[in-house]
């Protein structure tokens, strides 16, 4: 839900060759590597009894509960990847004119409902006439970001290993774009002061000011200038530690990082992803990680401080070729945060399974709410069931406790 006016944090040079993310097979791409991480071990998905209810004998989903004084929810998705089958299919649903809504319809309901919703747009945004262009170097259609704004994002994680894609002036342009809709923005700057000024919103009913801070690991060999090193962010411990407490100091009671990290297609993280969460977790300054970048879902990890790592949330919408498989599989990440004292803690994580159906027509959708289509044909309720039972093992794989969301 919309809670604040879009605040700044964009700007960029040079244009790409890529690693990753174009239609069909993409080569891998990780700097991540090191020892063994302090979140918890892989543990095996627990059974469940199959009076649970849900497909599979799966544990019962979290029910919907009503707003409870002293918390707020969050609602973070995958990565927002315009292939050019998406975009033509968009332009069928707008009958000539791209309109990206009914793709994405299906879980309006999980991301409107949250008191701050996160998503994150990986590839610049092009002119409004175009030229457009895939993989490697990207520049997607602008209509993208007004129907990011109507499902109910309030801001959206920029820094990715396409930031660079298309040169300053496609940063420019996405976060000119993403303030038109309304959507605040992080991770890159289209000047020093914007960089330096955290993304701060006020967020639920007690206008909680919580910050999000956006970060990758690369851009596909292109260097930020050495004139412009506010230009975008690039993964550093010590950096996203001095920034987290920046925004502290800046009056943000809760901080989220976006991470942009990992190796395409695993759906195991890194030691390196690892060992970093847990440097990052450790930090009074920071509350939440969420991932990005390997287009496939990653599992959840709880740190022994009780704070949460999302590691990756796989694609919200992308076509990566006609059988992707688990690259068309996904999860919205949804937290429930609690006052504890003066501060604020996440108390319940919950996923919400997604598929990207090629179609025809193609769409995503939301695995839990389709199940509950008591009309839902057996194979399709076979495919979709064999999706949330992935998704759920691998969420849990490490061992947190996370829930399906409903």
């Amino acid at each position: 839900m919309r809670t604040l006016p879009a605040a700044a944090m964009a700007a960029l040079t040079l244009a790409a060759l890529a690693s990753g993310c174009q239609d069909d097979s993409e080569h891998v791409s990780s700097r991540n590597a090191g020892g063994h991480g302090g979140l918890p071990a892989a543990t095996a998905v627990p059974p469940a009894a199959p009076s649970s209810g849900l497909p599979g004998g799966l544990p019962p989903a979290a029910s919907a509960q009503p707003r409870v004084p002293g918390t707020f929810t969050v609602a973070a998705s995958g990565d927002v990847l315009l292939h050019d089958s998406v975009s033509r299919q968009a332009r069928l649903d707008g009958g000539g004119q791209r309109d990206y809504r009914a793709i994405l319809a299906s879980v309006k309901p999980v991301i409107s409902s949250a008191d701050l919703a996160i998503c994150h747009l990986e590839t610049p945004l092009a002119p409004p006439r175009g030229p457009f262009s895939g993989y490697p170097a990207f520049s997607v259609p602008q209509e993208i970001a007004p129907a990011l704004a109507d499902l109910g994002y309030d801001t959206c994680s920029t820094a990715s290993n396409h930031t660079l894609d298309k040169g300053a002036a496609g940063v420019d342009r996405t976060l000119n774009v993403l303030d038109r809709a309304g959507i605040a923005h992080t991770g890159s700057a289209r000047n020093a002061a914007e960089a330096a000024r955290p993304d701060i919103l006020r967020v639920g009913p007690e206008k909680v000011p919580v910050a999000q801070l956006s970060y990758a690991y690369g851009f596909n060999g292109y260097k930020i200038p050495k004139d412009k090193p506010w230009l975008t962010n690039q993964i550093s411990g010590a950096r996203i530690l001095a920034d987290a407490k920046r925004a502290r100091m800046a009056g943000a009671k809760v901080v989220i990082v976006s991470m942009h990290w990992g190796r395409e297609y695993e759906h195991k993280p890194t030691a390196g992803q690892i060992q970093l969460a847990r440097k990052l977790l450790a930090s009074r300054d920071i509350d939440l990680i969420i991932g990005h970048h390997v287009h496939v879902v990653q599992p959840f990890g709880r740190a022994t401080n009780g704070k949460w790592v999302a590691y990756g949330l796989g694609n919200l919408i992308a076509s990566q070729g006609p059988n992707a498989g688990d690259k068309h599989e996904g999860m919205v990440a949804r937290f429930t945060f609690a006052r504890s004292g003066a501060r604020w803690k996440v108390t319940r994580a919950e996923m919400v399974p997604t598929l990207i159906d090629p179609g025809p027509p193609f769409r995503l959708v939301d695995v839990t709410a389709s199940l509950a289509d008591p009309n839902l044909d057996g194979p399709r309720r076979q495919q979709l069931n064999a999706v949330l039972q992935r998704t759920y093992a691998v969420a849990r794989s490490r061992g947190a406790a996370v829930t399906l969301a409903r």
